[in-house]
């Protein structure tokens, strides 16, 4: 209610500041007069102060009239509305103030001409503002009040006979009642006509809003969010079973454009790319830019597929024309994806997402169209997979299975590598091969890093905690948790809680990370995590794109050979040369070698024979959950024999000095 009210007052308040603009010289008049008649009976000396009162009231009005009049005071708020209304009841009331002086004469003529001058205030009041029923309600209080006062003291008078003086002035107050009431009723339709344009200039404020919140500013074109709605809308009229095929439209060359000739060139040719899109809806289609250099343009009324490719290769076509700025000639290609109904399905959400596969797909074809087909699509990934995964983490179904690490000679363990496994309610124990690939694309590795070492550190902690002996431990880290600030800060907090177990963790990091774009973040978050006592060890050596000049730029204590060069021991003779060599390089670096994937008992022989001493693989167990981990470790009676040849801190200086 009280909304609504404050509502109401700040959408009167702009007519009723014309209104005061407009009728200060009639009001100044009839004050005048008032005053006249006052210091006609004498009562001169309250005059000063009523006219300053005025004047002030009315300044006020005025200094408030750029904040709260004309166009801008419709956005002005609440408190400024209300504060002119006041004012304006004060300002009522000080108009009223003759007629009360007028009233306390002892003159019947006197006491009359104030009774016609608040009657003409009062009519001009409900005249002038029955348009504006809070301002006619609240100015008619100060007419009441008046009133009263008039009565109060002519109550209390005694009369005496008015000269002809006083009666002059009645009859002139009279004049002037009359021609303000004239007046007045003729400015009325002012009044509405200035109502009218408030009215007017708001409804024009709300379709421009409306229109500002369904289009893009630079295009004109409907938004993402209207698109879909009227999407909806054209879906639900399909009536006469013919195709509405959904174009989604990427543009291509369109940042060396912006970038080269600044992003005036790009809004032009976002503006013509736009231009060229709404003509080929024309009048029963639609057009929308999506954000960026990407649109959308839904069609109805299309025979089959063929004629919806032949539509969107048109679009290729028209949108690879160039584009006229500044006298130079801008060019930009475009990807086109088609989803059918039909074919990709009948809903906004099918259709979108169709096209938008079928868009990725077009990118990497020569013919830039591609019209969705179901079955030859990869799955695209959605929100509810990144829930279902987050989801998995956060239930720890996604947790730390352990493989054992062993010396070569006698199959005694040596440590572990954790290896993650998902607990599928539905397809069972899952692989990393099943799920890990899908993990890096929803954006999870900061909360997969987080959560795995966490679990590993805990499962220590128990392993520590029942007097059993868990070597090195090995954990793969994905790149984000040391290339970003976040990911090594939670990295450190999650070491910093478990600082028994963490002595027995070795890192895992792959030799891509030499060529990574924050490649020098991440030998200085490596440096930092050996500095506290952790190892690090290379993973999958010889399968990546580091050179050996690499091998000197980050220090590390392990180096694993990746399980396609242990796969051919026995059956090629360059694996076995590759291997040793891998042995002689790590020998010379003083870094322990593990020897990953061995399946047979002949590789075992060929490793032992080229000088290996540590290895992991099938032979010698799969990875197995925590439990089953500490059974084979309580039986065996583990005894840690995996020691760094040379303490973390001084590695690096170690590995220098050896090098070439």
């Amino acid at each position: 209610m009280l909304q609504r009210l404050l509502d109401q007052i700040q959408y009167e308040t702009p007519v009723a500041v014309h209104i005061a603009r407009r009728d200060l010289p009639l009001n100044l008049v009839g004050l005048s007069a008032g005053c006249f008649m006052v210091w006609l009976a004498g009562d001169g000396a309250a005059l000063p102060w009523l006219l300053g009162l005025v004047l002030l009231l009315e300044s006020l009005v005025f200094a408030l009239d750029r904040r709260a009049g004309g166009p801008d005071g419709r956005r002005t708020g609440w408190p400024l509305s209300v504060t002119v209304l006041l004012i304006n009841v004060l300002s009522t009331g000080a108009y009223l103030l003759p007629s009360v002086l007028l009233a306390s004469q002892p003159s019947v003529a006197l006491l009359l001409t104030g009774f016609i001058y608040l009657f003409g205030v009062s009519v001009h009041v409900s005249n002038t503002f029955t348009a504006l029923p809070i301002y006619n309600l609240s100015q008619m209080l100060p007419v009441f009040l008046g009133a009263t006062g008039v009565m109060a003291f002519a109550r209390g008078q005694t009369f005496a006979v008015s000269p002809g003086l006083h009666w002059l002035a009645a009859v002139a107050a009279l004049a002037i009642y009359a021609a303000s009431t004239l007046a007045t009723i003729n400015k009325q339709k002012d009044t509405r006509a200035q109502l009218e344009t408030a009215r007017a200039d708001a409804q024009a404020r709300l379709r421009a809003l409306e229109h500002l919140t369904r289009h893009d500013n630079l295009t004109g074109l409907l938004n993402r969010q209207a698109f879909d709605l009227a999407l909806d809308a054209m879906l639900a009229r399909r009536r006469d079973g013919r195709h509405l095929a959904v174009f989604l439209i990427d543009l291509d060359g369109f940042k060396p454009v912006n970038d080269s000739y600044g992003h005036s060139a790009g809004d032009a040719v976002l503006a013509a790319v736009a231009d060229r899109l709404r003509s080929a809806a024309g009048d029963h289609g639609l057009a929308a830019r999506l954000g960026g250099d990407e649109f959308a343009l839904a069609m109805p009324g299309l025979d089959s597929g063929p004629a919806a490719m032949q539509l969107a290769q048109a679009l290729v076509r028209d949108i690879s024309r160039p584009v006229v700025w500044l006298e130079k000639s801008l060019a930009v290609s475009a990807s086109v994806g088609v989803g059918l109904t039909g074919v990709a399905g009948d809903s906004v959400t099918e259709l979108c997402a169709a096209a938008d596969q079928a868009m990725f797909r077009a990118k990497g074809s020569s013919v830039r169209t591609m019209m969705f087909q179901p079955g030859a699509f990869p799955r695209r990934l959605t929100l509810d997979d990144r829930r279902a995964m987050a989801q998995a983490l956060t239930r720890r179904q996604i947790r730390p299975h352990y493989q054992p690490k062993v010396r070569l000679a006698d199959a005694g363990l040596i440590g572990f590598e954790a290896l993650a496994r998902w607990e599928h309610d539905e397809r069972g124990l899952l692989t990393p091969d099943h799920f890990l690939d899908t993990l890096y694309q929803l954006g999870l590795q900061a909360d997969f890093m987080s959560a795995t070492v966490g679990q590993v550190l805990e499962d220590l902690d128990l392993m520590l905690a029942q007097g059993l002996s868990p070597g090195e431990v090995s954990v793969n880290m994905p790149e984000v948790a040391l290339a970003t600030q976040a990911g090594r800060d939670e990295l450190h907090r999650i070491l910093d809680a478990h600082p028994q177990a963490a002595r027995h963790l070795t890192i895992e990091i792959t030799e891509d990370v030499f060529i990574a774009r924050s490649a020098d973040a991440i030998r200085a978050a490596v440096a930092a995590l050996r500095e506290r006592g952790l190892r690090v060890a290379l993973d999958d050596f010889g399968t990546g794109f580091a050179s050996f000049q690499h091998l000197r730029q980050l220090p590390f204590d392990e180096l694993k050979i990746a399980p396609c060069f242990i796969a051919d021991l026995g059956h090629d003779p360059v694996a076995e040369v590759l291997v040793k060599g891998f042995l002689d390089i790590a020998a010379g670096l003083r870094v322990h070698v593990v020897a990953e994937g061995i399946e047979t008992e002949a590789q075992r022989r060929a490793l032992v024979q080229l000088g290996a001493t540590h290895g992991q693989g099938w032979l010698f167990g799969k990875a197995l959950p925590l439990s089953e981990t500490m059974i084979r470790m309580a039986g065996e009676r583990m005894r840690v024999s995996f020691e760094p040849l040379v303490p973390p801190r001084s590695r690096r200086r170690a590995g220098r000095d050896r090098a070439p």
